[in-house]
């Protein structure tokens, strides 16, 4: 059976190694990037790239992964966007992180359209996607899921699950980065209490990662912790906006969600500590593990790197001799 020709569109720190292991894969893979350059080096693996999201029209399938939700409502519906180009693709199939009434009103509105919409939120970040180890958690007309399953486990290596019709996926990565943020927190300050009582921060996760209360993420944290280094898998804004939406539908589907609620007042904390840096608008840029910083400055602190490189669990394995 052929393979489904995919239009893609978004070629950020995730986007991108996840249309290049589809193109890896075998796939004709159509690439729209605002900045041309960025998918530049995927089309030299094969991936054809168009001059606008219009040129997607005729694909099979069209998959985004860009930031927000207003942004896949333009790439589908604006001026230029994919249905002004005169054909309309049988599925959209989006990884992005959005908001469930903005993703129910997207699928209304394809369906007036004809096409199928499936929601593949991931969890992982741009090292999980290289190493296999992305997941992603579907919804949708389960037929349209079927036809899309293939493509949905070629880019999270790690596992794919369905978990029934409309926006059920939304509802479940929100859920999964409120548990993001809130494990996030609460590994800083108990790192911080562990370093300011005489144990240092690799010898503390270490044993955390060995413990039962180790996972995949507080292993390829830990690297960061230990040697403060702020390389950007998931900035602060974008955690606090998956925040307000777990505390948003909590409130629709009244939860009470104490422990999420102080979380994200203490992530908020983070922002005004952000400006006694040089230059807060790059700092808040950086990776939102560099909070364990507001909570060492809140102990009366300073961190410094331990110079004491871990290893994340996220290491490509390395090709035979």
């Amino acid at each position: 059976m052929s393979k489904s020709t995919i239009g893609w569109i978004g070629m950020g720190r995730m986007g991108y190694p996840m249309a290049e292991r589809l193109v890896n894969a075998g796939y004709d893979v159509k690439v729209w990037n605002r900045t041309r350059a960025k998918a530049e080096p995927l089309a030299e693996a094969g991936a054809t790239l168009v001059d606008s999201p219009a040129d997607l029209a005729g694909v099979d399938v069209l998959a985004t992964m860009v930031s927000t939700g207003k942004d896949v409502e333009q790439l589908y519906f604006g001026a230029g966007g994919v249905l002004s180009g005169g054909g309309v693709p049988g599925i959209f199939l989006d990884f992005s992180s959005i908001g469930v009434d903005h993703s129910a009103d997207l699928r209304t509105r394809l369906q007036e359209r004809g096409a199928e919409f499936v929601c593949a939120p991931v969890s992982g970040n741009g090292k999980c996607v290289k190493a296999g180890k992305l997941s992603s958690v579907c919804s949708g007309p389960r037929a349209a899921y079927d036809q899309v399953v293939d493509i949905v486990a070629t880019v999270a290596g790690n596992g794919v699950s369905y978990v029934g019709e409309g926006e059920l996926a939304r509802f479940c990565k929100i859920a999964h980065n409120v548990f993001l943020g809130v494990v996030t927190q609460n590994l800083a300050e108990i790192t911080v209490l562990a370093q300011k009582a005489g144990v240092s921060r690799h010898a503390f996760l270490d044993f955390i990662n060995n413990s039962v209360m180790g996972s995949v993420f507080t292993r390829y944290k830990t690297n960061a912790l230990v040697n403060l280094d702020w390389t950007t898998t998931f900035t602060p804004a974008l955690l606090r906006k998956d925040l307000d939406l777990g505390l948003a539908s909590a409130r629709d589907l009244d939860v009470p969600m104490p422990v999420t609620a102080a979380t994200r007042e203490a992530l908020q904390s983070h922002f005004g500590a952000a400006t006694l840096k040089a230059d807060p608008d790059a700092y808040l840029q950086e990776d939102f593990a560099a909070l364990i910083e507001t909570v060492a400055l809140a102990a009366g602190i300073e961190l410094v790197s331990e110079e004491s490189p871990y290893p994340t669990g996220l290491e490509l394995p390395q090709a035979a001799e």
